[in-house]
């Protein structure tokens, strides 16, 4: 099917909230690259993830996790991506905690708070603490937790971020300056 043919995401995002199963196909072949990139940047070349998830099945689980959550909602892509971010954070959340249950504790997650989508090895407590920090954060300032997700766990740029929010590339900067200094604030105080 050509691109010019090829029905919106929208149009994708309705059709599958209406049973149609081939839209729902659709859907994760046209969103599928889209989240395999977002999945390796937030791996960051061994990110995030541990190293028995690896970019592929991040995406996998992540996008198990999008599609019991009544697609119908969908309003359109930006939605859909806010709430693949969403997921991702859980599936690396869960990761990080089914490590750290384990006996012999579990190696370092990579994960960072700074402007490079690189990462630097943490604990997966470190990860649970961001977390629970994130959840704070989102009470108080609930756009800046958001941007903070996606920056973070859906490893979207500053401008990918402003589009996603609709919201200017400043608005983005100012806000994930000031929550990586609360989160951060956050945490020590938490471990102290």
């Amino acid at each position: 099917m050509s691109t010019s043919n090829a029905p919106a995401f929208t149009e994708l995002l309705h059709a599958a909230g209406e049973g149609d199963r081939g839209a729902l196909d659709a859907l994760f072949v046209r969103v599928y690259d889209e989240l395999h990139q977002i999945a390796h940047r937030v791996r960051g070349g061994g990110g995030a993830a541990p190293p028995t998830l690896n970019t592929t099945a991040l995406v996998h689980e992540a996008y198990l996790k999008l599609v019991p959550s009544s697609f119908q909602d969908w309003q359109n892509r930006e939605h859909f991506f806010r709430l693949a971010a969403r997921a991702m954070r859980q599936v690396l959340l869960n990761a990080a905690k089914a490590r750290r249950a384990q006996k012999r504790g579990g190696g370092n997650f990579a994960v960072t708070l700074g402007d490079s989508i690189q990462s630097a090895p943490v604990r997966p407590a470190e990860l649970i603490a961001l977390d629970e920090a994130l959840d704070r954060l989102a009470m108080l300032d609930p756009r800046s937790a958001e941007i903070v997700e996606l920056r973070y766990f859906a490893g979207l740029s500053v401008e990918e971020t402003a589009a996603v929010l609709r919201v200017s590339t400043p608005t983005v900067k100012r806000s994930w300056r000031t929550a990586r200094a609360w989160l951060l604030q956050e945490i020590q105080q938490h471990d102290a």
